[in-house]
């Protein structure tokens, strides 16, 4: 399978710290903010992005994780696997500003779950979605608020995320 580089560390780190920037603006700070990552690679980005806001205001936004395995539309069609860790912060959701945290956006099925998801969590004032990679191809009428890189595919094609915090090393790669 040919593959090639589309992000590399560099790359990714610009593109996180674009999107933190683009979520304290559009919030008009970090008052009310909650970053929920969907596991597992948005789970360490929404972190990252944490990290990068407590980086430029001194500020900790707070951070969890949704899982939507079970909410997932589509379970009959992926292989079997147990449901994830969900960790909504103390506080809640209920009134905040929740941004959803994804590496890829794809048909928009993921994110229709995490709203699902979201519902027996709490009633959030706002919800975004910041997704690092927007792939098109949506089945669902969704869109990211906050793009890293938008990188237009075939269906044949393949993009993988890879985190140093799991996969030792940060980059982003198409397979095709």
């Amino acid at each position: 399978m040919p593959k090639r580089t589309v992000l590399t560390a560099d790359d990714l780190h610009r593109a996180i710290t674009r999107i933190a920037h683009e979520i304290l603006e559009a919030n008009h700070g970090f008052e009310d903010l909650v970053l929920l990552g969907i596991p597992t690679r948005g789970t360490f980005l929404a972190e990252r992005i944490a990290g990068i806001i407590r980086t430029h205001s001194g500020t900790d936004v707070p951070v969890g994780s949704l899982d939507v395995t079970l909410y997932r539309d589509d379970l009959d069609q992926q292989p079997t696997r147990g449901p994830g860790v969900t960790s909504v912060p103390i506080g809640g959701i209920s009134d905040k500003t929740v941004v959803l945290v994804d590496d890829v956006l794809y048909s928009g099925r993921t994110v229709r779950a995490a709203l699902d998801a979201l519902n027996d969590h709490g009633r959030p004032s706002a919800v975004l979605l910041a997704a690092l990679v927007d792939r098109g191809h949506r089945e669902l009428p969704i869109r990211a608020d906050f793009v890293g890189k938008n990188l237009p595919t075939s269906s044949a094609e393949h993009i993988f995320v890879k985190l140093s915090e799991i996969d030792e090393v940060d980059e982003v790669v198409i397979e095709s």
